[in-house]
């Protein structure tokens, strides 16, 4: 039920209240009210677009992008960034019932099932590969594509893989763009074989991308169409929209604390919410610690620093940041091939798009860029290539000592297989650095790291100087990534390497004969000049790929010096809290993060449900 005000949220008798109504809070709060006696409260700082008529930038799929930088985003940035030329780059995340999944291009894939059999061997039980398929395919309603769909774009599937009965729809895009056609190909002729469903455990290779699309409406699926309306007039489910948390509420017994509520802001007012059973923070990778750290919750430093009193020494709370790296080398193409860039500048073909849609779900805003290949550093560098940054990496896991480290550096070994960059090609100009010159046409080769060296932070600043006022919720965290430095320097030699294989796909044929050239980076004479340009390239327009992970990493083997939550999502330290979201991801994963962060929803759900049974008996 929503549309309530502050007073009435208040006076509700709440069992669980959940903190962000995003991508895995909306989809928590679903399935604990399937049990009509669990009593469920969702505060979300955004509003809601449900029930508006001027939606179309967070459903026509086609716009993907427009609500980047709009209301709907929290508009972040990092801070400077060294290894990026002292560059700050903007973060954004989604300010909206819905959270990231009503701004994010709908992609929709799952990590190799090493990725996540990776997490178990860091001490966290029944987080594997096995453990998380069956929360995987609890989330989709997968609609797999029609006999010519599939002889057309190659869009095979595997039926054992996907999910039937889930919220959420996933489908093959209904149209490709035009170079489509040649991907597959041009890959296979470099040895990059056809990948059958990259949703099956091995995602190497070459593939299309489904999305969170409804086929029938074509429309953005995401978890306020899709776990939430659909059972929006539950009684025991309540949201307050445009609603601030700004802390969580504790109570002290025999020495322990026991979070009972939160501190929340509406229209200008603020009351204490309160829930009798837990307290589930789904604030996404950024806002979870921020929220942690002003509740009294992280390292001592930082909070004192910020003026807040320790509640609990977390000193992992913020740490632990991994960050999907991309690329974007833009290639000129003949004018005469029709481009997204040519809706976006062109009124009349706008106005033309937006009437093939809206009276048939037709046209340039169905076509969707799902040309992607996930490929093994093996094809990407040469064996001396590969055995120099192994010893590299090696040496920055002997140096940390960590097994997160040792588990990153086992990718450069021979055999291993797993997709370390992902190679997305579509007609446009993608980048934020290059102007289009009148008259030519233009595409972009995306290139995005999957599994990074480079370990960042994300923290409440410190208190004003001027005038010592403590932090609040009110003030921006302090996003540091460190993108490329430290173990990171890794990353950038991968990144630039990267792009010489970027160059073959695009030199190859059958892809080459639409190519004319490639004119950002402008080419260089010679293989060392070449490969200075990459370098520098990297350095100079690496942007994030909106994939933030681990600021609340799971960590049950150590406790609370390994991580802030243990392996059911509780926070370390404290009674009746957990995280449900992608902070908690010890280690990123090589994929679009959106469905493993529903799989931890579900699964989150589910632990949180046998908890309360466990400790309550039967209802």
């Amino acid at each position: 039920m929503g549309n309530e005000t502050l007073q009435q949220f208040a006076a509700l008798d709440l069992d669980y209240l959940i903190i962000g109504g995003g991508t895995a809070g909306l989809a928590v709060a679903a399935r604990l009210t399937e049990d009509p006696e669990f009593r469920v409260g969702v505060i979300e700082a955004g509003p809601s677009v449900l029930n508006i008529d001027d939606n179309g930038a967070i459903n026509v799929p086609g716009r993907y992008g427009e609500t980047i930088g709009s209301k709907y985003d929290w508009k972040f940035k990092t801070t400077p960034q060294p290894g990026l030329g002292g560059r700050s780059l903007p973060w954004p995340r989604g300010r909206i019932l819905g959270g990231t999944s009503a701004l994010n291009l709908m992609a929709w894939n799952r990590g190799h099932r090493k990725d996540y059999d990776a997490w178990v061997e860091l001490g966290n039980e029944n987080w594997g590969w096995e453990d998380l398929l069956p929360f995987f395919r609890r989330s989709e309603n997968f609609h797999p594509p029609s006999a010519a769909h599939q002889k057309h774009y190659q869009s095979s599937y595997d039926p054992q893989a996907n999910g039937i009965k889930g919220p959420l729809h996933t489908t093959h895009a209904k149209q490709y763009g035009p170079t489509h056609q040649y991907w597959h190909e041009t890959l296979n002729s470099l040895g990059v074989q056809s990948t059958r469903d990259s949703l099956a455990g091995d995602n190497t290779g070459v593939w299309n991308m489904l999305c969170t699309i409804d086929p029938d409406s074509q429309e953005r699926s995401y978890s306020a169409s899709a776990y939430y309306q659909p059972v929006a007039n539950r009684p025991n489910l309540h949201i307050l929209t445009e609603a601030t948390a700004m802390e969580i509420l504790f109570e002290s017994e025999d020495d322990d604390w026991y979070a009972v509520g939160a501190r929340v802001r509406w229209n200008g007012l603020e009351a204490n919410i309160k829930a009798y059973e837990e307290i589930i923070i789904c604030a996404g990778s950024v806002q979870s610690p921020q929220l942690l750290e002003l509740s009294g919750i992280g390292d001592q430093d930082v909070l004192e620093a910020a003026g807040i009193e320790t509640k609990v020494h977390s000193p992992n709370v913020g740490e632990n940041l991994q960050e999907h790296m991309m690329t974007a080398t833009i290639f000129e193409i003949p004018s005469a091939i029709p481009t997204r860039d040519d809706i976006l500048k062109d009124p009349i073909q706008r106005e033309a798009a937006d009437r093939a849609y809206y009276a048939s779900r037709t046209g340039p805003w169905t076509v969707m860029p799902c040309s992607v290949a996930y490929c093994p550093l093996s094809k990407i560098l040469s064996p001396k290539e590969c055995d120099e940054l192994h010893t590299q990496a090696k040496e920055v896991a002997r140096n940390t000592g960590r097994t997160h480290d040792a588990l990153l550096a086992s990718q450069f070994e021979s055999g291993q297989a797993r997709g370390q960059i992902e190679y997305l090609f579509d007609l446009g100009n993608w980048s934020p650095y290059f102007v289009s010159e009148p008259g030519k046409k233009y595409a972009t080769m995306l290139q995005m790291l999957q599994y990074p060296f480079s370990r960042g932070s994300i923290h409440i600043p410190p208190m004003r100087e001027n005038n010592y006022e403590k932090a609040t919720i009110d003030d921006k965290p302090v996003i540091d990534p460190q993108y490329f430095l430290g173990p990171g320097e890794i990353d950038k030699k991968v990144m630039a390497k990267a792009l010489r294989w970027g160059d073959r796909i695009c030199q190859t044929e059958p892809l080459a004969k639409l190519i004319r050239g490639r004119v950002f980076p402008p080419p260089a004479k010679g293989a060392d000049l070449e490969e200075k340009v990459h370098e520098e390239f990297v350095s100079k327009y690496t942007v994030t790929d909106w994939h933030p992970v681990g600021t609340c990493a799971m960590g049950e083997a150590d406790g609370i010096n390994g991580g802030v939550v243990n392996d059911t999502l509780q926070v370390h330290g404290v009674h009746a809290l957990r995280v449900v979201d992608a902070s908690i991801m010890p280690l990123q994963v090589g994929a679009h993060i959106q469905a493993t962060v529903y799989a931890i929803a579900e699964k989150a759900a589910e632990m949180i449900i046998e908890d309360y049974f466990a400790r309550n008996g039967p209802l």
